[in-house]
């Protein structure tokens, strides 16, 4: 009954949006490519909703949207769509989703392509990506690292597809005395890698080393310490004071427990991960007291969900809130233009945008975003 809702508001949405598309001198047409078929059709679905919640808060009649189908890694069905578009003298677009489909666009020099997607485009100066891109993150806890005054920091990552571009993100990273460390996606290897990072076993050593020297001596104070080291896995301090994780989900919650089981002490050692979105099932990684991260502003992406659910009763996905921005630079933009967007130039401004995610800027073709640091802790996200 769910999906059957969804499908007839899409349907909708694109007979009203398509209605406004008349010759308007200062008609503002937008593009929309997402997927409104196959296993991504509710992702597009969402997507609409939450351009109907920003149509209405713009409250413009001269805003057109045309929704087009993009599919998902289909790149015959987007450059149709894409086509459809130009036909309809739309110059600028909202979408793909995928940076997978950024190649696609390279015919397109004349339109311009504002995406979600977090990967930079590169070399193509069409598009623009506004995703919590990795450079914003890196930017925001670098500066949280200095701010704590940490002086070793290991930066942490898997071997995976996406190893050769972290590595080139951070490169950029201004932090003295960093070290990389790439440890393996497989869990069973996973542990021994870290104990590698943490000298474990040397430290492990140590301790029986020591419980055995206690449990020679019959003073108080030896039974005392015998009693604390119980608790310990092991002896010694490890060879950092701040370690950042690039990584997520499950592979994450490996990491964060293998350090625990490595006995990283919490209280010397910052812990700070990427964006997660407020994923509240971090919360049931309990080996974890303190875990930091940089991510969007939450009281408005909580206002954003919270009235999205109201309205549609459902709850919207994290690319949907940056849709919603898109939309709202797209206005932004050609509202300060004199109601004409011309190229992507037009885009290059030194303004401070507040959007959804938070406050963001664009220098040099890329979007910047202001990210506020979030501990987790006692199962609550706190503003740090």
């Amino acid at each position: 009954m769910l999906k059957k809702i969804i499908t007839f508001t899409y349907i909708l949405l694109f007979i009203n949006f398509n209605s406004f598309a008349d010759e308007n001198k200062r008609s503002l047409k937008v593009g929309l490519l997402a997927p409104f078929s196959g296993e991504y059709k509710d992702m597009g679905q969402s997507i609409m909703l939450s351009l109907q919640l920003a149509l209405d808060e713009i409250d413009n009649d001269d805003v057109k949207i045309y929704p087009r189908d993009s599919g998902f890694n289909n790149p015959k069905k987007l450059i149709q769509s894409i086509e459809s578009l130009k036909e309809e003298n739309v110059k600028v677009v909202i979408g793909p989703i995928s940076q997978e489909d950024f190649e696609s666009l390279s015919n397109f020099k004349d339109m311009i392509f504002i995406s979600p997607s977090n990967i930079d485009p590169k070399i193509q100066s069409n598009i623009l990506s506004i995703g919590v891109s990795l450079e914003s993150q890196i930017k925001s806890i670098e500066n949280f690292i200095k701010d704590n005054k940490r002086k070793k920091t290991v930066i942490m990552y898997p071997k995976n597809e996406y190893t050769t571009l972290i590595d080139a993100k951070i490169n950029s990273i201004n932090i003295n005395n960093k070290k990389i460390f790439k440890y393996s996606s497989d869990p069973k290897v996973l542990t021994s890698d870290i104990e590698k990072l943490t000298n474990y076993k040397q430290r492990k050593r140590n301790l029986i080393s020591r419980v055995k020297i206690l449990e020679q001596k019959e003073d108080e104070a030896s039974k005392l310490e015998l009693k604390r080291l119980e608790q310990k896995y092991t002896i010694g301090k490890v060879n950092f004071d701040s370690v950042i994780i690039i990584d997520f989900g499950d592979s994450l919650k490996s990491v964060l427990t293998s350090l625990v089981y490595s006995d990283v002490d919490q209280d010397e050692v910052l812990i700070v991960t990427v964006n997660q979105w407020f994923d509240k099932s971090i919360f049931l990684e309990n080996s974890i007291e303190n875990l930091y991260y940089p991510s969007v502003d939450i009281n408005n992406f909580q206002k954003y969900k919270k009235k999205y659910s109201k309205i549609y009763g459902l709850q919207p996905t994290e690319i949907t809130i940056l849709t919603y921005d898109a939309l709202g630079l797209i206005y932004y933009i050609w509202n300060k233009k004199n109601y004409k967007i011309v190229s992507m130039k037009d885009f290059m401004i030194k303004d401070n945008i507040k959007g959804k995610i938070g406050t963001f800027s664009i220098k040099d073709g890329r979007l910047i975003q202001k990210l506020n640091m979030y501990k987790v802790s006692d199962k609550k996200f706190i503003k740090f």
